[in-house]
């Protein structure tokens, strides 16, 4: 139970590594906001969830949306001490000078602008408590690119960067800011990172990992569920690997 009595929220909650972040945050003891752009799949998680999850349908990427995924955590929890931001799209591999703009602003939207939106409409409360933990969902990709992936990719270096950025300005209010970086997993981006779903191109894939696996929600959950505690108390600024060596 190591965060009994603690609240959070992830984003996208609904499925894939925020799923299972939110279940493993649940079984530890803690109350959990399931938010996700699709509100059908967030109520469906959360009633899965029991009594101590609830659903917020939320776009990431609006300002107003956010701010009433806010409120409806205060009107909820009182004080939120735990934002996951999980939610995060891609656009297909493609040649860098071949992505639209409509892919690119929905990469930057949902990836970058979501983490300074949340910010908003969360810091000042935690800044004033003295206390709270954000944890963003990165990417290998921030720190070793794969080809025709690249506005994704320079999206979760971004994010990389603002977590440490945002761990130094906060640390002095007792807030602190990490990262984990995935390794690809059994997600539904899986397809989307692959570009098609064939034997032949997992295997491709897989060979880039050492440990020879994609990474499960699971694997990411222990890693949040560390992060997020209060075992963690003198950790802030870290982007930590959970790749299987991808990184090496």
């Amino acid at each position: 139970m190591r965060l009994k009595s603690k609240t959070a929220i992830v984003t996208g909650g609904a499925s894939g590594f925020g799923a299972g972040i939110a279940q493993t945050f649940i079984a530890e003891g803690a109350r959990v906001m399931v938010a996700d752009i699709n509100g059908d799949a967030a109520q469906d998680m959360a009633t899965s969830l029991g009594d101590q999850a609830t659903a917020q349908q939320v776009d990431v990427a609006d300002r107003a949306s956010v701010q009433a995924m806010a409120d409806a955590a205060a009107a909820t929890f009182g004080t939120l001490d735990i934002l996951v931001n999980n939610a995060g799209v891609t656009h297909l591999p493609t040649p860098l000078e071949d992505v639209t703009e409509h892919d690119f602003d929905r990469v930057f939207n949902v990836n970058m602008k979501s983490v300074y939106l949340t910010a908003r409409a969360f810091v000042p409360a935690m800044k004033a408590r003295g206390a709270g933990a954000i944890l963003n969902v990165a990417s290998t990709a921030g720190l070793s690119p794969r080809p025709n992936l690249n506005w994704y990719n320079a999206s979760k270096g971004w994010m990389i960067t603002a977590t440490k950025t945002m761990a130094v300005e906060l640390a002095p209010s007792g807030v602190r800011v990490n990262a984990i970086c995935p390794v690809a997993g059994e997600t539904p981006l899986l397809k989307s990172f692959m570009g098609e779903d064939t034997p032949e191109i997992r295997a491709k894939f897989l060979s880039t990992i050492p440990l020879g696996r994609f990474s499960t929600p699971q694997d990411m959950a222990n890693a949040a569920l560390f992060l997020c505690s209060d075992e963690a108390s003198m950790i802030t600024g870290t982007a930590l690997e959970v790749d299987g060596g991808r990184c090496i």
